[in-house]
């Protein structure tokens, strides 16, 4: 198995204490800007966003005018997240207090909405209600748009909402703040969507920044027990079972999830799929029937208690469903088998290890599920999450779906390690201390320009969003090629994305975002070491660069992506990869403008260099110099047309 990330936390506890009033530190940090009417709060999973919620709302009702405050989350299971909790006795001046009636997680749909407008009746005393997203979306559709006036709406995984005119959430969201005098609170623990739209239009976007960001590496850096964080892959050939024996150890808190009903890796019916898990784990020596929980011997002799939420009966899964809920011990459970439920909101503190097998749906799918074994608890100092999926073979029909799929994976890797390690943030003049203790790490670096409020705005907001776009782009598959070069990445590549997603730009601008993108990017996970002389070095691109010496010039020259290329290669045969950068080739045949120019102004010289003033043909055997063959070909075409001068 490959891990292509591996943190190591400090263990500083300072996500985990609490201060006078019972706030941890990312609490804190929203209790602070709660008189902004509309609030957007970016935090990881098990910080603790539920509880800020509370104490916003509870200020609202009492200090800011709130008459009604109304929570929604995705799904009715999240809901107890806002089950009645005690807070006075932490130092808070009230207490969160949700009537049975007005929880709305439960029951039919048409009793939910009579509940709610019983609720939004200025008559009725009760100040709070719950109910999923669903349940607002419909009630409000038939609520004028006074009846929402002096509301606080706090709408939980609001990564749910998105831009699109037919995302009911998102036209709610946009009509509360063109109709109403709604507050507004939205959380979410991952800011993007699989499907490329965005969450929110920028002028409605504009209205919630600054953001209150709280990272992944804040949050697990501050836990008291969790001390490191590996995530990575496992490739498998056939059946996917065959390759469980390697990854599934179980000494450990597993929670495992099945590919998909439809999915290209699924080799049987769902409920085969688990049996064999089942007896690949050992053999089923008992049932607790009134839990639904399998005791399982393993070949040493252990009792291990192994749970399905892939069973569709109804009354088994609400049996284990319950159980779930009410597990007080590690002891409750070793492994638990899942296929589309343990994802969002699902809390199993004890868990150390997450296997999902084949594809997942997006980005936003892995960081949920990622968040489910990195729960801080005693006794548990390492999570992690391998993704297994399918290896490509050459004598497959798909072999281009194939690679686009185990991309899509290693992709997902590359952004949780942007996410969950320390951040480098970058100077664009020399300063005494380039380099500062702690998640604020500083490095100057020749040729940075600074950026305008705009930039850096989107620099300090918006640059794990960015990245998630990038990587959800081909930008990855073409830097797996041989015949890609890293200025095309760098400089072409980026900055057209950069362009598409924030228009309003100037070119300067551009640069200035595309700067910060490159350079954290190729930067981040890496850590500084101290020569003998006393100099100080960062490992870039598997090589130590003295820190005085970084400038943009040499990180544009650098793909990257190219670690991610160094660890595939050592997960797989030559000939995988080889198929692998020829499946990419077959389909990278559109040259642009800006390629062709990079091609021939840089690397056509070098080539006529070595090889006595000629030029590379079609035909060539190598990737890359056929490409500059092709971009020979662009050119001169060009310049037939007029549309370029020879230069």
């Amino acid at each position: 198995m490959e891990n292509i990330v591996n943190i190591t936390y400090n263990q500083t506890g300072a996500s985990s204490n609490v201060d006078a009033l019972g706030m941890r530190e990312m609490q804190r940090m929203v209790y602070e800007q709660r008189h902004r009417q509309y609030l957007l709060v970016k935090a990881p999973p098990a910080c603790g966003k539920s509880r800020a919620m509370m104490f916003v709302a509870l200020d609202k009702l009492q200090n800011q005018g709130i008459k009604k405050v109304i929570v929604a989350v995705p799904e009715k299971t999240i809901g107890r997240s806002f089950d009645n909790t005690n807070l006075k006795d932490y130092g808070f001046f009230a207490n969160w207090n949700v009537a049975p009636y007005f929880n709305l997680c439960s029951g039919s749909e048409t009793e939910k909405k009579k509940r709610f407008f019983e609720f939004i009746d200025p008559g009725c005393k009760n100040k709070i209600l719950v109910c999923t997203h669903s349940t607002l979306r419909n009630a409000a559709k038939e609520l004028k748009d006074e009846q929402l006036n002096d509301c606080l709406f706090g709408i939980d995984e609001y990564h749910h909402s998105s831009a699109d005119v037919d995302n009911g959430l998102g036209e709610l969201i946009r009509r509360l703040i063109a109709k109403t005098n709604a507050h507004i609170l939205a959380m979410t623990g991952s800011y993007f969507r699989g499907d490329k739209i965005p969450v929110m239009r920028p002028e409605d976007e504009a209205l919630f920044q600054p953001a209150v960001n709280y990272n992944y590496y804040q949050q697990l850096n501050g836990y008291k027990y969790l001390k490191s964080l590996g995530i990575g892959y496992h490739f498998f050939q056939g059946k996917y079972i065959t390759a469980m024996p390697e990854i599934l150890d179980t000494t450990k808190k597993t929670l495992i999830h099945i590919p998909s009903v439809q999915g290209r890796d699924t080799y049987a019916p769902k409920y085969d799929q688990v049996d064999d898990i089942i007896r690949m784990i050992g053999e089923v020596v008992e049932e607790d029937y009134e839990h639904f929980i399998k005791i399982v011997r393993t070949p040493d002799g252990r009792l291990l208690k192994v749970g399905d939420l892939v069973e569709d009966n109804p009354q088994q899964r609400r049996a284990l469903q319950a159980y779930l809920h009410r597990m007080k011990s590690a002891d409750a459970l070793d492994i638990l088998i899942a296929l589309g439920t343990a994802k969002e909101g699902f809390d199993w503190q004890w868990c150390e290890t997450c296997i999902t097998i084949g594809i997942r749906a997006s980005l936003t799918e892995v960081v949920q599920i990622i968040g489910r074994c990195t729960r801080d608890c005693e006794g548990k100092t390492k999570a992690q999450f391998t993704n297994l999926i399918p290896c490509p073979d050459a004598g497959q029909e798909d072999v281009g779906i194939a690679v686009n799929n185990m991309l899509k994976a290693i992709t997902a890797s590359l952004l949780m390690e942007q996410v969950m390690a320390p951040k480098w943030n970058f100077k664009t003049k020399k300063d005494d201390e380039d380099i500062a203790d702690g998640s604020n790490r500083t490095l100057s670096v020749k040729g940075l320009t600074k950026a305008t409020p705009r930039a850096q705005s989107i620099i300090d907001n918006d640059m794990t969003e960015l990245k998630a776009e990038i990587l959800a782009s081909d930008i990855l598959k073409q830097a797996m090629s041989n015949s890609i070069i890293a200025e095309e990445i760098t400089q072409v590549m980026i900055p057209k994305i950069i362009r598409e997603r924030y228009p309003a730009l100037t070119e300067e601008e551009v640069e200035q975002v595309r700067q910060r993108v490159v350079l954290s990017s190729t930067i981040q996970g890496s850590e500084v070491q101290v020569g003998d002389n006393g100099k100080r070095f960062i490992s870039v691109a598997g090589q130590f660069v003295e820190i005085s010496k970084l400038s943009i010039n040499l990180i544009d020259s650098i793909n990257p992506f190219q670690r991610a290329y160094e660890m595939l290669s050592k997960s797989i045969t030559p000939e995988v990869l080889r198929t692998i950068q020829f499946a990419i080739e077959e389909q990278r045949t559109d040259m642009t403008k800006e390629e062709a120019i990079l091609l021939c102004k840089k690397y056509l010289p070098k080539y006529r260099e070595e090889h006595n003033g000629a030029v590379p043909s079609l035909n060539d055997s190598e990737p890359l110099n056929r490409r500059i063959a092709q971009a020979i070909a662009y050119i001169s075409n060009m310049i037939r047309k007029g549309e370029i001068k020879k230069d």
